[in-house]
């Protein structure tokens, strides 16, 4: 076997090899573990020299950390990480953010060398009017950025996060938000009088605030009629052309329902329509594409101004707000991990309960004066 020699990041022979009968290259090589433990490794099957060089430059980054460290390689780790850690459909999520938005710009440059005139550069770049995007787009992208830094400076020995000193862009939510007013929704019922599984999907959601991927991950095992509670339980998403089943979103979000009485009956007289159902199957064959369809048909037929899907949370929360329901009570109700999430979420809905809070309370000091006379 002929043995070809490069060197490493610090200067030692990095030996790869060439199998005379195959052609090909291999590497034969030690790294050490993040135990401290020496260990071998060993890989065949390269057509080029360069290739097996490159494979043992980043296993040994991989394993060890170092100075030559490439952004794309921090990505394939992280993303590596990510894998394990996180939902499916998020890790499919923030991959195709990564690969769209943020490789591009800085796949070619060592970690060590992207400082925060790097990080401006592609904060701009984003930021240019011609692409339009959202505010919460954008911070959901710079926070991604950051993860990506962080998880470098934890766990590869990284300085520092750039991204840090660079500021953010974006806003966490959004500074206006979309929903129907009951009599908006009213109004938008209308169009789906001969559709009458879209109109009780549409009910549910309106009247629950029921996320889309739990509406779909229903089953009649999840509803109680005599109790009128619907149980969320699980979660229903499309991944690579499939439909997957996963545990709700987050802890809270394993939560009941109470639902009212009209809607309880309704779902009772859809479900009698339906043919050959079993009760562990999903009680809605549908789509998300085609629901999306059926509102925005909708929304152009009654003359509603045209809002998403999820945007019928919002919605039930506002009619919650506009009952005098407590942040408590709506937390509860749609899932969310504290009332704090409710309030930084739907607070900007509740400056319109001031000038009834002020009505009530001269209410109560006239009341404390007639009293005294």
């Amino acid at each position: 076997m002929k043995k070809k020699q490069v060197f490493d990041k610090k200067g030692g022979e990095m030996p790869v090899y060439k199998n005379k009968k195959t052609g090909k290259y291999y590497v034969s090589f030690y790294y050490t573990t993040w135990e401290g433990k020496r260990q071998r490794k060993k890989k065949e099957g390269f057509l080029k020299k360069r290739d097996a060089e490159s494979y043992e430059r980043n296993f040994i980054v991989k394993k060890e950390g170092g100075g030559n460290l490439t952004f794309d390689l921090l990505v394939e780790m992280y993303l590596e990480d990510q894998k394990v850690r996180v939902r499916p459909t998020t890790y499919e999520l923030q991959k195709g953010i990564i690969i769209k938005q943020i490789l591009p710009f800085f796949k070619d440059m060592e970690v060590k060398e992207i400082k925060v005139v790097n990080i401006r550069q592609w904060q701009n770049n984003l930021l240019d009017r011609e692409n339009k995007y959202s505010e919460t787009y954008l911070r959901t992208l710079n926070t991604r950025l950051s993860a990506i830094f962080n998880y470098g400076v934890k766990i590869h020995n990284l300085l520092a996060n750039p991204c840090r000193k660079c500021g953010t862009i974006g806003k966490k939510n959004a500074s206006s938000m979309k929903f129907w007013t009951k009599e908006e929704y009213n109004i938008f019922i209308q169009s789906l009088e001969n559709n009458f599984m879209a109109k009780v999907i549409y009910d549910i959601f309106f009247y629950t605030g029921m996320r889309l991927g739990e509406l779909l991950a229903l089953t009649l095992n999840d509803i109680d009629f005599e109790k009128k509670i619907v149980k969320i339980n699980k979660t229903c998403a499309r991944l690579k052309g499939k439909d997957i089943i996963q545990p709700p979103k987050t802890p809270k979000s394993n939560r009941e329902i109470q639902i009212p009485e009209f809607l309880s009956n309704e779902i009772q007289e859809y479900i009698k329509k339906l043919y050959d159902y079993k009760a562990n199957e999903h009680l809605f064959p549908v789509t998300k594409d085609y629901l999306h369809k059926v509102m925005k048909r909708g929304a152009k037929e009654t003359g509603v101004k045209r809002i998403r899907i999820h945007d019928l949370r919002h919605s039930h929360v506002a009619l919650l707000i506009e009952m005098n329901f407590s942040p408590l009570l709506i937390a509860d109700r749609v899932g969310h991990d504290n009332v704090q999430t409710t309030l930084q979420t739907y607070g900007h809905l509740y400056p319109n309960k001031q000038v009834e809070v002020a009505i009530k309370l001269d209410e109560q000091m006239r009341s404390e004066k007639n009293d005294k006379k």
